[in-house]
């Protein structure tokens, strides 16, 4: 009988190691992509501060230009909006659209040769530009880490304890718009 007691006091206390080794790699995880998530935030934050500065550096020189410049603002205005709503999905859409009207005021550089000169201008382009690689990359790891949080809430028996104690999968920082993926096309 003493022995019984002992192996049903061992299958417990293995049973509660797994319990406790499950439960602390979910949140290590969850922790992880948590953390991912603020690393795009970071950069996103860092973007829409240098806006403003590129618009007003626009401006001077572009003043018939002022529709692209207004998509740029709404653009921007809707992405802040999302970032503070937290959904991931809807702020990738927005996202996608900030960086397509971006890339118009890049493009009306090319109008302007006196604004393509200027160091304003320039750096504020240059700045742009490393934000956007560091958006790249945060996403990445966002991705990376949001892949291993969903694979471990999948597998056996993670799932079941994740299911009971309530952890849910969570979406990938994902091109909404199709167009992104295909090849760009370069005409001379």
């Amino acid at each position: 009988m003493t022995n019984i007691l002992w192996v049903v006091i061992g299958v417990m206390a293995v049973v509660a190691l797994a319990l406790i080794l499950l439960y602390n790699g979910l949140i290590r995880l969850k922790n992880r992509v948590d953390e991912a998530w603020s690393d795009i935030d970071v950069q996103l934050k860092r973007r829409y501060d240098l806006i403003p500065n590129l618009i007003e550096t626009v401006k001077g020189y572009a003043k018939h230009e002022s529709a692209t410049l207004e998509k740029v603002v709404q653009a921007r205005n809707l992405a802040m909006q999302q970032q503070k709503q937290g959904n991931a999905k809807e702020q990738a859409v927005a996202e996608n659209m900030l960086s397509t009207t971006l890339k118009s005021i890049f493009a009306l550089s090319e109008s302007y040769p006196d604004l393509k000169a200027n160091q304003n201008f320039l750096e504020l382009q240059r700045e742009l530009s490393d934000t956007e690689n560091k958006i790249q990359a945060s996403r990445r790891f966002y991705n990376t880490n949001v892949r291993d949080f969903n694979t471990k809430l999948e597998v056996f028996p993670t799932n079941m304890i994740g299911n009971m104690l309530g952890f849910k999968s969570r979406d990938y920082f994902e091109v909404e718009n199709a167009g992104e993926r295909e090849n760009v096309k370069v005409k001379f």
